[in-house]
């Protein structure tokens, strides 16, 4: 089987077909100013709604919605695969496909070696817990929480002796390779100088992104010793509150089930795939972020959240209800199954077996009724000032609801709970808005035809799609990794492909996503109804400053938050009195 194009090859492709003259000599077209229109080839129509923009080297229809590149164009037109589609737009400027079409990464980059450390880290520490005298007591270990030798080769589960430099003495032949290891977070380096493996004794589980690659490790200690779970630290490639643990292996699942499972732990994934629920993935030693959910709900509408049913389980459950909310769009479900104590998913479904954990999973708390009880045994409701404290609680919470049936169904239950009349109450709170952006950009911004304006985040990605040349105003998106705004990652990503490619067209950057799950989304971005060009780059750059406000923001929360249960670090606090001195003179040089 061949192998997959590389990119670079398709870059050249489009860089040298001109999609105007792809669909001419298929599809007359006629110019109409800065395009040129047809009637659409995709469906029957009187007049004329399909455009083609020759700077972007996309087309749209705005009857049926038909866009994409050059290739998509064949490929929906010709009935061609997409290697059948790049093989003829290559012949027809005199180029052939390469002989050997691995992917091609870039080298200037450095990924592509980390990636292949830590790969080779994976396969090595799967050796062991083949072939290591130590590997017994991780071997034990397994079979005592009932996992079979086919789930554990499933989940790719391995061992790191115990030693301080095994791995380090295996895969760091080189300065270079040493440097790669502690890039990855496979080893520590010490303060006199070299290095030494950070996970010893401990069984491996390897940590994929949602493609399938390996970007970090967990790690289980066998015996005592502290951590118990020791996590990769954050790297260029491992960023924990982006990467759900199982999720690759999940997402069919997930989809076939049209739900969702998050669970506090490796082994309670791993688990209940040995107990065939295999819909099931974890959060790695964070809080659930918006990004987590975001991502889940691109596979599924519900998710549920499995936690212990004490204090602190509670305690995680209303934050991620929190973190939820806002984005609780119409036909999005979230539940919450609280577990007897001292029970954990993959103790219990040891215990239970498959069905009558399914039949717990039928029987979580929904959302709505998660909120509204935790607020009701916060005040009495037989008195009229506790309804009206009901009110004032759930305040802050309704306010985050985006507009839809649900909120409205909310505020119905508020309504019957506070005895107040249907109606009132979702008038007197209104919906919480983003951060504003200035008012130049709000005149500028044009909403889309169906209505709406697009959230900072989108925003940002469609003036980068739509106008590439953006990416060589040198501004750095990756400061905002950390936001929790949902799509903020794929931002980064589109911000670092023109780093990488400042002169790539729109077709070319949205091709370079096609095997992502942002394919179709940034298809989309392309053909919104744009802004003026003349000022793109003025919107797009007080766009970055309304973000980069709001993870200062989001930063100082947090530390406020923190410093509630006790006296801050001297770095937090630091940064803690930066921030409240800027948020009180704001025309300074930032924090």
């Amino acid at each position: 089987m061949a192998g997959k194009i590389p990119s670079e090859f398709i870059d050249e492709v489009l860089a040298r077909v001109d999609i105007v003259d792809v669909i001419d000599h298929r599809t007359p077209l006629t110019r109409a100013g800065k395009e040129y229109k047809a009637r659409c080839p995709f469906h029957d129509e009187r007049t004329p709604s399909f455009t083609v923009s020759q700077s972007k080297q996309f087309y749209h229809c705005f009857g049926c919605g038909a866009h994409g590149s050059a290739i998509r164009f064949l490929m929906d037109y010709a009935h061609l695969e997409f290697r059948e589609a790049v093989e003829e737009l290559a012949e027809s400027v005199g180029l052939q496909l390469p002989t050997d079409s691995a992917p091609v990464a870039h080298s200037d980059t450095g990924l592509t070696q980390l990636y292949a450390t830590v790969a080779a880290a994976e396969e090595y520490y799967r050796q062991q817990l083949r072939s290591h005298e130590g590997a017994e007591a991780a071997i034990a270990y397994l079979k005592q929480r009932g996992l079979s030798g086919k789930i554990a080769a499933d989940f790719g589960i391995g061992y790191a002796p115990d030693g301080w430099s095994h791995l380090l003495d295996a895969l760091g032949e080189n300065d270079t390779a040493q440097r790669n290891l502690h890039k990855t977070g496979l080893v520590v380096e010490r303060d006199k100088g070299g290095y030494y493996d950070r996970f010893r004794h401990r069984v491996m589980f390897p940590i994929h992104d949602h493609r399938g690659r390996t970007v970090g490790f967990g790690g289980r200690i066998l015996g005592d010793g502290e951590p118990k779970y020791l996590n990769s630290p954050e790297t260029p490639l491992f960023h924990k509150g982006n990467e759900l643990y199982g999720l690759h292996r999940a997402r069919g699942a997930i989809r076939e089930a049209q739900q969702s499972i998050v669970v506090e732990g490796y082994m309670d994934v791993v688990a209940l795939a040995q107990h065939d629920i295999r819909n099931a993935v974890a959060t790695l030693g964070t809080a659930t972020t918006r990004h987590h959910l975001e991502r889940l709900f691109r596979l599924a509408p519900e998710t549920i959240f499995c936690f212990d049913g004490d204090r602190a389980g509670r305690d995680a459950a209303w934050r991620a209800l929190e973190i939820a909310l806002p984005i609780l769009f119409d036909g999005r479900q979230i539940g919450f199954l609280f577990l007897p104590d001292g029970e954990d998913p993959d103790s219990l479904v040891r215990t239970e077996g498959t069905e009558l954990f399914r039949e717990r999973l039928r029987g979580a708390v929904p959302l709505p009724d998660f909120l509204f009880r935790t607020l009701c045994r916060r005040t009495d409701l037989e008195r009229l000032d506790g309804r009206a404290r009901l009110v004032e609680l759930a305040r802050p919470f309704l306010s985050k609801l985006p507009q839809g049936v649900l909120r409205d169904l909310m505020f119905e239950r508020l309504a019957d709970l506070s005895g107040t009349a249907p109606g009132s109450l979702s008038r007197r709170i209104p919906v919480e808005p983003d951060r504003e952006l200035s008012a130049k950009t709000r005149r500028t911004i044009v909403s889309s035809p169906r209505g709406g304006r697009p959230s900072p985040v989108r925003l940002a990605i469609i003036l980068l799609v739509q106008n590439p040349h953006l990416g060589k105003l040198g501004i750095d998106c990756a400061q905002l990794r950390g936001l929790e705004l949902p799509g903020i990652d794929l931002l980064i990503d589109v911000a670092l492909q023109l780093e990488l490619h400042p002169d790539i067209s729109t077709a070319a950057l949205v091709e370079r996503f096609r095997d992502t799950d942002h394919h179709a989304h940034l298809e989309k971005l392309a053909v919104w109804e744009h802004l003026p060009e003349d000022n793109a780059d003025v919107v797009y750059r007080d766009t970055i400053d309304s973000l980069r406000r709001q993870l200062e923001d989001q930063e100082y929360q947090h530390l406020l938050i923190k410093s509630e249960s006790g006296p801050l670090e001297p770095e937090d606090r630091k940064r803690l009195l930066a921030l409240l001195e800027f948020r009180q003179n704001p025309m300074g040089s930032g924090p």
